[in-house]
């Protein structure tokens, strides 16, 4: 055949359809390896497992992939850092920024309780460009996550931050998006000190509230899911967990409210020396922390969650569920496989 007349080779947006199943890839890997340490309250080995196997992944892919949202930053657990390089970084492979909380809810698989998952958020970066992803300096960020229909109707009165009305209006205020009576409305956080003014408001203003352990991320994409059985989130989570949700949310067509929020004066000062007070005080949503048209986002499920089943074993035959979005096209795909464990090869990156 004449060159002239082949096909046109694999365009970027391309192959950014064919690599999300290697991010799926890396989840299930993740999700296999550290579940093995499920109730062994062993944390850190679970972590090194998780980690150990998304970098065997990403070993054999043809990628310039770097961390910008790293995991083990607030407790110096084994994880996968900001600045490292993920792929193989051959000349002309698709750059991605990369968040990734190899298990997010650690303390639940120590403990064996439920919402563990695996979960990785990617934006493909253009050529030349500063960034596809931002991350937030602080370790803590005061989160309100809600799903389309809240969004819809909050730009539509002006797209006023909700974290800057009284919880009790905020509540009414989704109830009446989504034609519910506030009883009906279902709220959820983490059950922490920290949230008792929270857990206060919620309860007397009279809607269905739900505490969970650990694990935020799979709480905040909740709302924006059509069978989540949630309508709002809020709390004080991690910073890259906020990211990670972020990407999700892109997909779904759901948003999320972002404030820096500082649980010691010392952490603070810390912020405050690279950031201005505006910065500070900012609230980011979505579009702010995922910048661009391009994310990805995937979950496995190693412990039950909201978002996906945790890891099934029968015999020689492991079961994971994992979900899949890709904003571009504003598709979620809910992937369950089966495992024969005396075939399956995990490709690991020896320590």
């Amino acid at each position: 055949m004449n060159p002239a007349e082949l096909p046109p080779l694999r365009s970027t947006l391309d192959l950014e359809r064919v690599l999300e199943f290697e991010f799926v890839r890396a989840t299930e890997n993740a999700a296999l390896q550290s579940f093995h340490w499920l109730g062994r309250g062993q944390k850190e080995l679970a972590d090194a497992a998780a980690c150990a196997a998304i970098y065997g992944v990403f070993d054999l892919l043809d990628i310039r992939g770097e961390v910008v949202i790293g995991e083990g930053i607030k407790d110096n657990a084994p994880g996968i850092f900001i600045g490292e390089h993920l792929g193989t970084w051959r000349p002309g492979a698709p750059r991605f920024d990369i968040a990734l909380d190899p298990i997010d809810g650690t303390t639940n698989i120590a403990k064996g309780t439920p919402n563990s998952i695996s979960v990785i958020a990617a934006a493909q970066k253009p050529e030349g460009a500063p960034c596809a992803m931002r991350s937030i300096p602080s370790f803590y960020c005061h989160k309100l996550a809600y799903g389309p229909a809240v969004k819809r109707a909050l730009q539509g009165a002006g797209d006023r931050p909700l974290l800057d009305m009284p919880l009790h209006e905020v509540i009414r205020f989704v109830a009446d998006c989504l034609g519910k009576n506030i009883r009906d409305v279902v709220v959820v956080t983490m059950d922490r000190p920290r949230h008792h003014g929270i857990i206060e408001e919620v309860r007397s203003c009279g809607a269905a509230l739900r505490m969970i352990t650990d694990g935020d991320i799979a709480a905040a994409v909740a709302p924006s899911l059509p069978d989540g059985g949630v309508d709002m989130y809020v709390g004080m989570g991690g910073s890259p967990e906020a990211v990670l949700a972020a990407a999700a949310l892109k997909c779904l067509g759901g948003d999320m409210d972002a404030r820096m929020w500082f649980h010691t004066p010392g952490h603070r000062a810390e912020v405050a020396a690279q950031c201005s007070e505006e910065e500070m005080t900012r609230v980011f949503r979505s579009g702010d922390l995922i910048l661009g048209e391009s994310a990805l986002f995937c979950a496995t499920g190693i412990s039950d969650s909201p978002l996906v089943p945790g890891v099934k074993i029968t015999g020689h035959r492991a079961e994971t569920h994992s979900i899949l979005m890709r904003a571009r096209s504003g598709t979620i795909r809910h992937i369950r496989a089966s495992h024969d464990l005396d075939r399956k090869i995990v490709p690991i990156r020896e320590a």
